[in-house]
């Protein structure tokens, strides 16, 4: 009677759902740095994903420190963690990160920025496509500007590749029309606080500026502050968050480019799941943008919140 009992309840195990079973699957989870922004509304929609899966996790800081975040990586590892998902300091130093997690035939998972890197067995990228955000946001600023004007450009942190792809895209649009001169490129590191420094030398230097397009939403509205309430140069950021939104609203961006954190913290919490149980993933698993104006801002409202 005890081996009939056994035997049935392997089967109803077997046949129970992935995300009934999840609830024994622990992840170890390493962000490029919490004290930002957009990359906070992303682990708070990858925790809310766990809690609705059961799934258990430890989220980790890395400071925007590349040997750190190894480090972490490695802890996961000597923790029996059933899956690794990292948000990249430096996409270009994943390499380390893939080969432990290779090694130790634990699944990785990319988050937000796609690792330069190929991604071998058990890996995959849950993100965005990064050069699609500055056509967007460049298209939107060149209407605004009626296709003339010089443009600068606040670039995030130089070593990852949202950096570079975004700053492609915005490049690209530019080179479609001859009117439009790109007249400074500089980086702010992502950052609210350097983006005020940066503009404000742009500002004394004298530069002629009439529209800035900036690689996120945070460098974005510091370049507001450094400019101030009465200045007629046009913004554009990426994310879509709160505060961007709120500035829309009230007139002083142009526009923002919706980085959808819920869709990519839930898809990289469901990728994990589904390579610990074994299922096929895509490599990329790409969620789309959109852009954001004061025409449809309100639809954005409820969404990428803390």
């Amino acid at each position: 009677m005890k081996m009939k009992k056994a035997i049935v309840a392997s089967v109803i195990a077997c046949l129970l759902p992935a995300a009934v079973l999840a609830k024994d699957i622990q992840l170890g989870i390493s962000m490029a740095l919490f004290d930002d922004n957009f990359l906070t509304i992303l682990r708070t929609a990858m925790q809310k994903e766990m809690d609705k899966n059961q799934v258990q996790g430890q989220m980790e800081d890395a400071k925007g420190d590349v040997a750190q975040q190894l480090q972490q990586v490695q802890n996961f590892i000597g923790q029996g963690v059933d899956a690794i998902i990292v948000n990249p300091v430096d996409t270009n130093a994943v390499k380390p990160i893939m080969d432990q997690a290779s090694k130790a035939g634990i699944p990785l998972i990319f988050v937000n920025r796609r690792p330069q890197a190929e991604l071998t067995d058990k890996m995959a990228y849950v993100g965005s496509d990064s050069e699609l955000a500055g056509r967007l946001q460049m298209e939107a600023l060149a209407k605004a500007i009626n296709q003339k004007g010089n443009v600068a450009i606040l670039m995030g942190d130089l070593a990852n590749e949202a950096t570079r792809d975004r700053t492609k895209g915005v490049e690209a649009v530019v080179a479609k029309y001859p009117q439009i001169k790109i007249v400074q490129k500089q980086t702010a590191k992502f950052m609210r606080n350097e983006a005020v420094d940066v503009v404000s030398n742009w500002m004394t230097a004298g530069d002629q500026i009439d529209a800035i397009a900036s690689n996120n939403d945070e460098m974005a509205i510091g370049a507001l502050m450094a400019l101030g309430k009465s200045s007629k140069v046009l913004i554009a950021g990426v994310d879509g968050t709160p505060d961007a939104l709120q500035q829309i609203k009230n007139g002083r961006m142009v526009a923002t480019v919706f980085q959808d954190a819920k869709g990519q913290g839930e898809g990289a919490v469901q990728t994990a799941i589904k390579l610990v149980n074994g299922e096929t993933v895509q490599k990329s698993v790409m969620i789309p943008y959109q852009l954001i104006t004061k025409e449809n801002y309100q639809q954005f409202v409820s969404r990428n919140q803390k």
